[in-house]
C-alpha cells in the first residue's frame, strides 16, 4: 500500500520508517511511504507556509497555496483519496482501518498550528479522520498512528497471520490476559488452563477473558457486546 504523507516535518515519518517490523515491511513492498513537503511548493520569497488568522485569533494558519500544490504533486504519486487528519473526522476504529486497508494508495494531509486556510481544505479533501478528542502539535503524529492502524491488516506486514484477528476491538471486545516464562512471578501463577494443552478450555478462558476485561475496563464496549448477542 502506497501512503504519500503532505505535511512540514518529514523527519518524524522518516523516524516511523525505521521503527520496529515497517522497515521490513517496506523491503518486501507490502508498503510504501512518500513524503510531499509543503514548503517546497510555498511561492513566498522566504519559503514561508503559514500567516496570521483573517479576523484575529491566537496562533497561525497554513496558507492555500503551498497546501493545495503539495497535494496536487502527492496526486501524481497516489490516486487514492486525500484525507485530512483532523478533530473534525471520523474517528478512527478497527472498522475504518479495515476500510482502509482495502485501498491501494492514499493521500494524508497533514495539519499544523491553529490549521489549515478552509478554502484549500475545499479545493482538496475528501475525507478528514481523527484519532482522538485531544490536540497534537503537528498531523504527521497522527498520520502515523493511522498508517499503523491500516497496515496491521495488510497480508505480510504481521508475521503472524493471526495477531490482527485476534486484537482488541476486533469482535467488539478488549483482547483476552496474556502470560508468558516464567510460569510463577513473584508468587502470581499461570493459570492452569493455559498449561493444560486444551484447545476448547484455552479457547474458552480466553473468551471469559475478553469478556472480563471489557467489563472492567471499557463498560461501554460491554454493553454493546451484550445487547448484539442478547
Amino acid at each position: 500500500m502506497n501512503f504519500v504523507c503532505v505535511g512540514l516535518f518529514e523527519e518524524l515519518i522518516e523516524a516511523y520508517q525505521n521503527y520496529s517490523i515497517l522497515p521490513r515491511a517496506l523491503q518486501k513492498g507490502v508498503a510504501k511511504i512518500d513524503f510531499v513537503n509543503i514548503r517546497s511548493y510555498s511561492k513566498d520569497k522566504h519559503r514561508n507556509t503559514d500567516d496570521y488568522p483573517y479576523g484575529g485569533g491566537a496562533g497561525m494558519v497554513l496558507t492555500p497555496q503551498p497546501v493545495y500544490d503539495a497535494v496536487q504533486a502527492a496526486k501524481q504519486l497516489s490516486c487514492g483519496p486525500v484525507v485530512c487528519l483532523s478533530p473534525i473526522g471520523q474517528t478512527l476504529d478497527n472498522a475504518l482501518a479495515k476500510k482502509y486497508s482495502e485501498l491501494e494508495s492514499m493521500i494524508l494531509l497533514c495539519g499544523h498550528y491553529e490549521g489549515i486556510d478552509q478554502r484549500a481544505l475545499d479545493l482538496t479533501v475528501d475525507e478528514y479522520v481523527s484519532i482522538g478528542d485531544f490536540v497534537l502539535t503537528g498531523g504527521e503524529i497522527a498520520a502515523i498512528v493511522l498508517m499503523d492502524s491500516i497496515l496491521r491488516y495488510k497480508n505480510g506486514f504481521l508475521g503472524n497471520t493471526q495477531s490482527s484477528s485476534e486484537e482488541s476491538f476486533e469482535n467488539g471486545l478488549l483482547e483476552y490476559v496474556h502470560y508468558t516464562r516464567p510460569e510463577i512471578f513473584q508468587g502470581l501463577a499461570v493459570p492452569e488452563v493455559l498449561l493444560s494443552g486444551h484447545h476448547e478450555k484455552i479457547k474458552e478462558f480466553r473468551q471469559n477473558s475478553s469478556l472480563e476485561q471489557t467489563k472492567k475496563h471499557r463498560p461501554d464496549l460491554y454493553d454493546i457486546y451484550q445487547n448484539k448477542h442478547r
